[in-house]
Order: structure tokens, then sequence, then C-alpha cells
């Protein structure tokens, strides 16, 4: 990393004696192949004593690399200039030796990945304990046991016992915990936490929140929260800081950039998100186009190519942030023009009139639009009954033999109508995915039942589930994982027509590129390959290939969780507008409850392995009767601070039990507030109890 001297201040107003952090002129730059790559452009911040700042923005915005250039943690070969003093002392080109103090006391840090932070070597015990006699201010044995007092307050059961387990034998939130208690250990000025609860479920992401603010409230530290979910930052912000093409576009009190922002560029970012306290349908209004290059920067203001306001003006020369109200800083030089009435500054996409011109792909649609409305009077395409997969656990140090049994789904029934979506939710490892894998025949069935149209799906073999598999397709969560690297994706979209003989009879070329203009793609890019595309690109690319067979079932596996909101926007707008043209059933998996709500008819709730609750999208969402999922819902953050300070959470103790020892009757009486002893002798069915729709408890209510 190759530091230069501080330049002058940029961004909020001057620091006051209480600001522990103070960022002036930050600028970062990685030198490659094709030019050099300015990541964080000008960038200022000041962060006061006990205030709580989150950074906001998409993908390549720049949130990170700030963390990690106040840290001293880039790369070698970035080069930083720019100040960032923290408690009075300057970090840009301190020596390593005293960095690393620096960050094991004044300054902590929490990363996304917990996993790849801890040493799998040592115990999560000794890794907290040396954070502290590090310093010298404690012995081993008074610091390994100052590390089991913060075990305890970050909510580890049994912190004596468990400081002795390894990082693999923790959850991904109980690692994430380990992590906030490293944090804590030297009472930190500021604590910096990068994507804290990404990777977690919304249960698990509500215990982290609720540790981090006991630490953050325990040490007395500035907390700095870089995150992409703007639910989280509504209810754990003072201030927040919109990035865009690696410098601040607006900083403001969060009421403000909630209910009052000035940037056309934060209003798209809250215009993108689906509301789970919201019924309301339509088309999402996600911001047009892709953020720029860093490489080759366009003059002019850089959301300009993807502004609703822009002007000639705009394109002249960059916008400085510039104070438009008390603590309200914009960069924006039509922020003045923008609605204040409400009215939305983005239209809706043009998915939801893709697949007009191509409505002939299935005989039984041509020229007709199917409203997901009229799917309550239909037949089930998919029938599901008893569906159990269970996975034999092998082990033995000589002979490996099955030493125990994972109970992944124990029987599960439901319908998939014709033209709707049943949304599919709960934690991980609740056996969501194993249940689409079952209906699709990928995984055999242990026992149960799967009908498609009528016919009976359990066990065919392959061959037999070949003409099948034309009508039932999928799209998997991760689109980089799911493309073959090596095919042009033109190739990729039509190897299922040449797979199944169709190749001449469907159209060939035609077909593809008809394929493209589905799904808002250019046939001219069929020749270029996974790698060249975005995100949202890769996933409308394996949309495009499940479309190319004309299925009738649809399994969306994940389909939006790796894309940031406004893309996420974009690609829930093409998948209703081509469900609403082709008449397409989905069974829909996902662990963000907003989008389920936003684009589900019918939803089920999973507990490890079993549905514990089911019903129409407002009857779950709107009045949830089983404890698990009055949890799950009140555990997701809303996009509005007012809100958010009012709602009420129920935080579940503990994780989920393993599959291999699911408890007796009912599974979730572990972590039930409700749980009583006849939960643990009889398991609840899924029936109506009065609630209007089937709920498995006991003690159901709304």
């Amino acid at each position: 990393m190759t530091l230069s001297s501080p330049t002058g201040a940029s961004g909020p107003a001057a620091a006051g004696p209480s600001a522990v952090l103070k960022v002036t002129g930050l600028a970062v730059t990685f030198p490659t192949r094709d030019g050099d790559v300015r990541a964080v452009r000008d960038f200022g911040l000041t962060l006061e004593r006990g205030e709580t700042i989150g950074i906001v923005g998409e993908s390549g915005s720049g949130k990170s690399t700030v963390a990690l250039a106040a840290l001293g943690l880039l790369p070698r070969g970035a080069r930083v200039t720019g100040s960032v003093r923290c408690a009075g002392e300057e970090l840009l080109g301190l020596p390593e030796a005293r960095l690393a103090k620096l960050r094991s006391g004044t300054i902590a840090y929490i990363p996304q990945d917990p996993l790849t932070s801890l040493n799998p070597a040592f115990p999560v015990g000794w890794q907290v304990a040396e954070t502290i006699w590090t310093r010298g201010r404690l012995s081993k044995t008074a610091a390994h046991a100052r590390a089991v007092e913060l075990l305890d307050a970050v909510g580890i059961p049994h912190a004596a016992r468990r400081a002795m387990d390894y990082p693999h034998e923790f959850s991904g939130g109980m690692r994430q915990r380990v992590v906030i208690a490293i944090a804590m250990a030297n009472d930190p000025d500021v604590i910096i936490a990068d994507e804290p609860t990404t990777a977690l479920d919304v249960t698990i992401q509500a215990q982290v929140l609720d540790v981090l603010r006991a630490a953050r409230d325990k040490t007395g530290a500035s907390l700095l929260l870089i995150t992409h979910d703007l639910g989280v930052v509504a209810g754990m912000a003072d201030k927040v800081l919109v990035m865009y093409a690696g410098k601040p576009v607006e900083s403001a009190p969060t009421d403000t950039v909630f209910y009052a922002s000035r940037m056309p560029y934060t209003l798209g970012l809250l215009g993108s998100l689906p509301r789970m306290d919201r019924g309301t349908r339509g088309p999402l209004r996600p911001i047009p186009g892709s953020p720029p290059s860093l490489i080759d920067l366009p003059p002019g203001c850089p959301f300009a190519p993807r502004c609703p306001a822009v002007a000639q003006e705009c394109l002249d020369a960059e916008p400085s942030l510039s104070t438009i109200g008390a603590g309200h800083l914009v960069a924006c030089l039509r922020w003045d023009t923008l609605p204040e009435d409400g009215t939305p500054l983005y239209a809706p996409t043009a998915d939801d009139e893709i697949g007009t011109a191509s409505a002939a792909t299935g005989p039984a649609t041509a020229g007709v639009t199917v409203t997901r409305s009229a799917a309550s009077g239909a037949g089930p395409i998919i029938a599901v009954r008893d569906l159990v997969k269970h996975f034999p656990v092998r082990g033995g140090k000589v002979v490996r033999h099955q030493v125990a049994v994972a109970h992944a789904v124990d029987d599960v029934s439901f319908d998939l109508i014709e033209r709707e979506t049943l949304g599919l939710v709960g934690e991980s490892g609740c056996g969501k995915s194993t249940t689409a894998r079952a209906v699709l025949q990928l995984l055999p069935a242990t026992s149960g039942s799967v009908r498609y149209d009528g016919t009976e799906l359990t066990g065919k073999t392959r061959k037999q589930m070949r003409p099948f598999r034309q009508h039932l397709q999928v799209v998997f969560q991760d689109p980089f994982a799911s493309l073959d690297p090596r095919m042009p994706v033109g190739e990729i979209v039509a190897e299922p027509l040449k797979v199944h003989g169709r190749w001449r009879s469907d159209g060939g070329r035609a077909r593809v590129d008809e394929l493209f203009e589905m799904v808002g793609l250019n046939p001219e890019h069929r020749n270029r390959y996974p790698h060249e595309f975005s995100g949202g690109q890769r996933q409308r690319v394996g949309i495009a290939r499940a479309l190319a067979l004309r299925p009738r079932v649809m399994v969306l596996d994940e389909p939006v969780s790796a894309l940031d909101v406004s893309i996420q926007a974009g690609i829930v707008n093409l998948l209703e507008g081509l469900q609403d043209r082709l008449g397409l059933a989905y069974l829909f998996i996902a662990h963000d409850l907003s989008v389920v709500r936003h684009i589900s008819d019918r939803v089920a709730v999973m507990y490890l392995g079993r549905i514990v609750e089911t019903g129409t999208a407002s009857e779950v969402y709107d009045s949830p009767s089983h404890p698990y999922t009055q949890a799950l819902l009140s555990a997701v953050p809303v996009p509005d601070p007012a809100a958010e300070r009012q709602r009420r959470r129920i935080l579940l103790s503990g994780d989920v039990p393993s599959a291999t020892a699911p408890p007796s009757g009912c599974r979730f009486r572990t972590r039930c507030f409700k749980a009583q002893d006849i939960c643990a002798a009889e398991t609840p069915t899924l029936t109506e109890r009065g609630q209007g729709h089937p709920v498995a408890c006991h003690f159901a209510s709304t």
C-alpha cells in the first residue's frame, strides 16, 4: 500500500471535540492492467463519540474499501491519500506495529465472514484472550477469564465450556458473536462493522444486531455500520451516508434520508425495496442501468446516465457534496427540482412488458394475459403428499458405516396451483432446497408422493423423467456458479434445446434470440461469456435457459439473494411479467421475507424439515399464528425508522437443533416461548385451528 501525505478537508463539517473518527479527502486507487481503478474519491466522514453512522450503496460503491483503508488492511500496491484520524491520531502512514496495536484496542473491526477471520487451529476462547494479553494489560490466565466473560456477554451459552471449542463447531451466528466479542475485548473507541449480518438468517441477524447494540452500549464505542440492508440502517443508525461510484452523494440524519431524501440515487434505492409490512402489489421501481466503470469515469455526475432528473448541467461537471439543510449534504445539482409530494421518481421497468411479442411460447397462453388472482380456481399442477427425505450420516475410523440419519424433510405436503407462486421460507437448514430438489427428482425421495399434472414422479428412472424435465425447470441462487464459464451465453441458453432434440423444431438461433429479448438481454451479446456480464444479467441468462423448453413449472431457489436491491427489483419484475404472460407456476424459495411477500400468492413456512404454517401471503404475514412465524416476521428489518423504533422483536434463543436428532413432539419447542409439556409429547398436525389457515401448533394464536 503506497501512502502520501493528507490533503485538505472534504465532506461533512469539521469535527468537534467529541469526534473519535474523522476522515477527510480520502482517495484509494488500485492500479490494474486496464488502468487505475479509483475505488474511493474525496471521501469525508466525521463520527462523534457514541454515534452510529450507516454507510450504504450498491456493490462496488467503495463502502468496504473505506473501512479497509482506515484500518490499513488494503492490499500492497493500493495508493491511498487523504487523512484518517482516530482518537486524534493519524492512521495513514503509521508503521504496521503501531497499526496492529490500534486495531486491537482503539479501533476494532467486525468482518462480513467470521469463518475466514477466525483461526481454525485455535479454540475461540484462546483467540478472544489473545486480543487481550497481547496488549500486556492482563496475564494469560486473567485474559482467558475475561474472554469467557465476553463470550457470555455476547450470548454464547455455556461460555466456559464453549470457549474450548473451535470455530467449525459453531454456527454462523455464533461465530459472528465470537468476532463481536473479540471487537469488544479492549473497549475500543470505534467499531467498524462491515456487512456483519449479510450471510445470516433473519432470526440470527436479529440476535447479532441485538448483541451489536449491547456491545456498542457496553463499551461506549462509536459504530460505523457498512451494509446494503436499508432496514438494518433504519433501526441502528443515527446518520446515514450514501455512496455511489466511490464518493458520498448524500449524508444526513437517518430520518431525513428515509423521509426527505434529495438525491435521486437514494430515492432509487428506497423505491427498489419491497416492504414486508405492506401488502401492496404491483411492479417495483428499480434504478435503470448499472454503476459506471471506476477506471474511466465520464465527465459530469457519475449517476447522470441512470438519473430520471438529469439535465445538461449534470453532464458538464461533477457536483460536490453541498449543504442544503441542517446536517443534510447532497451531491446533486437538481435536488430542489425533485418532487416532494411522494410522487415516485422512477417508473417500473419494462420487464412487466417483456414477453408480449413472445406470448405464443406456450400454446395455452397465446395472446392471453393471465392474472395471478385467477389462479385460485385452477387445479394443482404439482401435488406433494407426505414427502420424506432422509440422508444417511456415515462415520467410523476403520470401516465407514451409517451412524445416524439426517431428517432433512419429514411429512411435507403442499399443492402448487397453475399460474401461481408458492413461497417457501424458513431458516437455513430447514429443508427448503431439499424439498425443491425432491420435487424435481434431482434427489430421490425416501418416501411420499410427488405428482406433476396427475402423473406420479417418485420412483421414476432418469430415462423415465426425461420427458418431464422440459416442463419442470430450475433457477439457482448463484448465476455465476450455475453457468458454464467456458461456454458463450448463447450456447448455454441453446443447450436445453439441443439436449432434448428441439433445436430445429423450435427455430434454433431465432429461438435463442427470442429468449434473450424475453428476459431483457441484447441478442447481439450471445457470444459473450458469463464473466462479461453483471450479476443481474447472469441471472437473466439463467432464467432464459430455464424458459428455453417452455416449462409450466419453475423452481426459483434463492434467485435474488446475491443481488443488489435495485437489480433484485428488476429480476422480481421480470419474473412477475413472465408469469403473467406465459402462465408459469413458481415454487419460490428465499430467505428475504419482504421479497416473498411481494411475489407470492401463498406462503409455506418450514422449520427443521416440516411445514409449520401455510396460507395466503396476507394470512401468513398479517395474521401469523405459529410462534416461529411470528418470530421470523418480527426479525425482518423494515426500511422505515419510525416503524423500526416501534416494532416488537421476538428474539429466539439458540440455534436450530441438529437434523440428526430432532426434538420429540413439536420440533420448535426447544426455542419456543409458548412451549408446554404437551409440546414434547405430541407432534402437532398442520390443521386449521380457528386462525383461518393451517398451523402446526398446540397453542397457535395471532
